[in-house]
């Protein structure tokens, strides 16, 4: 699963970290010349077991809710999926390198077997295990998760249908707190659809698609915290210990968020206001470096950031313009704008679904597409766009102008912009930048407001062949582009059909190379996880695949 990022891009390249406790892979991620062969898969987040963890205490970040809280909405970012962990079912995590783990207090036990070439899990629900309005969390919590994604009613407006679509059933077990899913065939990457879930009475058509906006529904929740205070005039929110919990009491008295914008978080923290901030650039850096009481975290990302082409906007429609443009795209100058300064390396990003410190990354753009402007020149001289006298490309009269939306003030994004300009002026193509407000960014995307569009994504599980069809499928809400055939549909979607993770992942490079060939999404860059964090703050941070269970999170004894 992707969860769609939502704040300006250079201040969200981050998953919170500390310097007391690293992991990495052994060998070398660089070549001969000193370039990065690998992103960083490096973790920094300060691990510390519960009882080495402190009673007590407030954890504070910039933040808010967003405009739609429901994460299996296809208008729901990685904010909602975030606010939502803390008041919610975290019944399935990852390590940090994507191994499976299944949280007891939810599911006492997991098992999963193949009969007649169709797989089976069988989830048994902790006895205990119960929504705050009293409601049993039992097979029909599942039921409804799965009946509410699974595509078979457009109305419910599902960010992923994926893997759902392939459940051929959820029934009853032995008792009420045992749900027995079958599938169509067999579905590895089976956990990522079940790591958290819906209350019966929020699978509703109607409180699927708006009782979550900018609204929270604790009587739907579960787990350690619940909701304190939810402000829709300050936009603060405080999560509080849950009485109805019956797991490990939360280590927290109180987990805070408060509406800062993004651009006023580093001063927020040098002021004691919060307990840590991204670090996106290198004049924050600079600020909180040295900083009493503080440190700075840094490790790997699952988080990559695009150039995504609107195909249904009149200029972008025509598939030669776009591959003009992506030719002329340096993508090198861009990853230097928002790396300077940070002390940090990786190869351009060759994929949508994988990183290339996974197994099975392949470089599928490069084999494509290249920097080539004197190419794009002449890709456009056969599409009949001509020079004008004033270098500006025209056809049938009008102007080669496209439009950039930039979301926000922070000043790399504003630097993107300008080089994004500047590498296009000269094959002929004049570039628009429009300025947008950040609380608009759903907008932007749900209703195609824009041409070019930059826009990042976390990976929020490590299997990403399942996402494909997110990014590439033409009849997915999710594909803001457009782009795509129902030839390539069927191709992505057959991915699913492969039981074997690796022979599924060599095939789905394959696809990824021909989805590509649309010119309509084009990856950039990924980036480092960096953190101004207070010390003692433990379990939080750079983790790649992990998140740590709210319950754990705290100060260190």
């Amino acid at each position: 699963m992707r969860a769609r990022l939502a704040l300006p891009v250079a201040l969200i390249a981050a998953v919170s970290v500390t310097a007391t406790a690293c992991e990495s892979s052994s060998g070398d991620d660089t070549d001969k010349n000193g370039a990065a062969k690998a992103a960083s898969r490096v973790t920094d987040y300060n691990p510390q077991p519960y009882d080495k963890v402190k009673d007590g205490g407030t954890y504070t970040t910039a933040g808010t809710f967003d405009e739609q809280g429901n994460p299996f909405h296809v208008n729901a970012t990685l904010t909602a999926s975030r606010v939502w962990s803390w008041y919610n079912a975290v019944a399935i995590t990852y390590s940090p390198t994507g191994e499976v783990r299944y949280n007891p207090d939810y599911y006492s036990d997991v098992k999963v077997s193949v009969a007649g070439g169709d797989q089976q899990v069988t989830l048994t629900i902790n006895p205990k295990a119960v929504f705050n309005d009293g409601t049993p969390i039992d097979w029909t919590a599942i039921k409804a998760t799965w009946k509410a994604n699974n595509g078979s009613d457009n109305a419910y407006a599902a960010s992923s249908t994926d893997g759902y679509g392939k459940i051929t059933s959820v029934e009853r077990g032995k008792d009420a707190k045992q749900a027995v899913i079958t599938f169509k065939g067999v579905d590895a990457s089976w956990s990522s659809l079940f790591t958290t879930f819906l209350h019966p009475k929020a699978a509703t058509v109607d409180n699927f698609g708006k009782a979550y906006v900018k609204k929270a529904h604790p009587e739907w929740g579960a787990g350690p915290y619940t909701v304190g205070s939810w402000d829709t005039h300050s936009g603060n929110i405080t999560f509080v210990r849950n009485p109805k919990w019956w797991g490990r009491k939360g280590k927290l008295d109180k987990r805070v968020y408060v509406n800062l914008e993004s651009t006023a978080a580093v001063n927020a923290f040098k002021n004691g206001q919060v307990d840590y901030t991204p670090v996106g650039d290198a004049e924050s850096l600079q600020q909180i470096k040295g900083l009493k009481g503080a440190e700075i975290r840094r490790g790997g990302s699952p988080f990559e950031y695009s150039l995504h082409f609107n195909t249904k906007s009149s200029v972008l429609a025509d598939r030669e313009v776009r591959k003009a443009v992506q030719e002329s795209v340096d993508r090198a100058q861009i990853a230097k704008i928002q790396f300077q300064g940070l002390d940090y390396k990786e190869p351009l990003p060759g994929s949508a679904m994988l990183f290339s410190f996974q197994k099975g990354y392949q470089d599928n753009v490069s084999t494509v597409l290249k920097y080539a402007p004197d190419d794009a020149k002449k890709t456009l001289d056969a599409a009949g766009w001509k020079p004008g006298s004033d270098g500006i490309r025209v056809r049938n009269g009008k102007k080669l102008e496209v439009g950039y939306t930039l979301l926000g003030d922070d000043p790399l994004s504003k630097a993107a912009a300008g080089a994004f300009t500047a590498m296009l002026k000269p094959v002929g193509v004049r570039l628009v930048v429009k300025k947008a407000d950040s609380a608009d960014f759903s907008k932007i995307l749900s209703e195609r407001r824009f041409d070019l569009f930059v826009s990042g994504n976390r990976s929020m599980d490590p299997f990403g062949a399942r996402s494909l069809c997110d990014f590439y499928c033409s009849d997915r809400e999710s594909n803001v582009t457009g782009a795509g055939t129902p030839a390539l549909n069927n191709e992505i979607r057959a991915l699913g059909q492969i039981p074997d993770l690796t022979q599924q992942t060599a095939a789905a490079n394959k696809v990824e190379r021909k989805a590509l060939q649309e010119y309509a999404f084009l990856p950039l860059y990924s980036g480092p996880s960096i953190y101004g964090v207070k010390k003692g703050l433990a379990n939080v941070g750079a983790t790649i695949f992990y998140n740590p269970l709210p319950e754990t999170v705290g100060w260190e004894k």
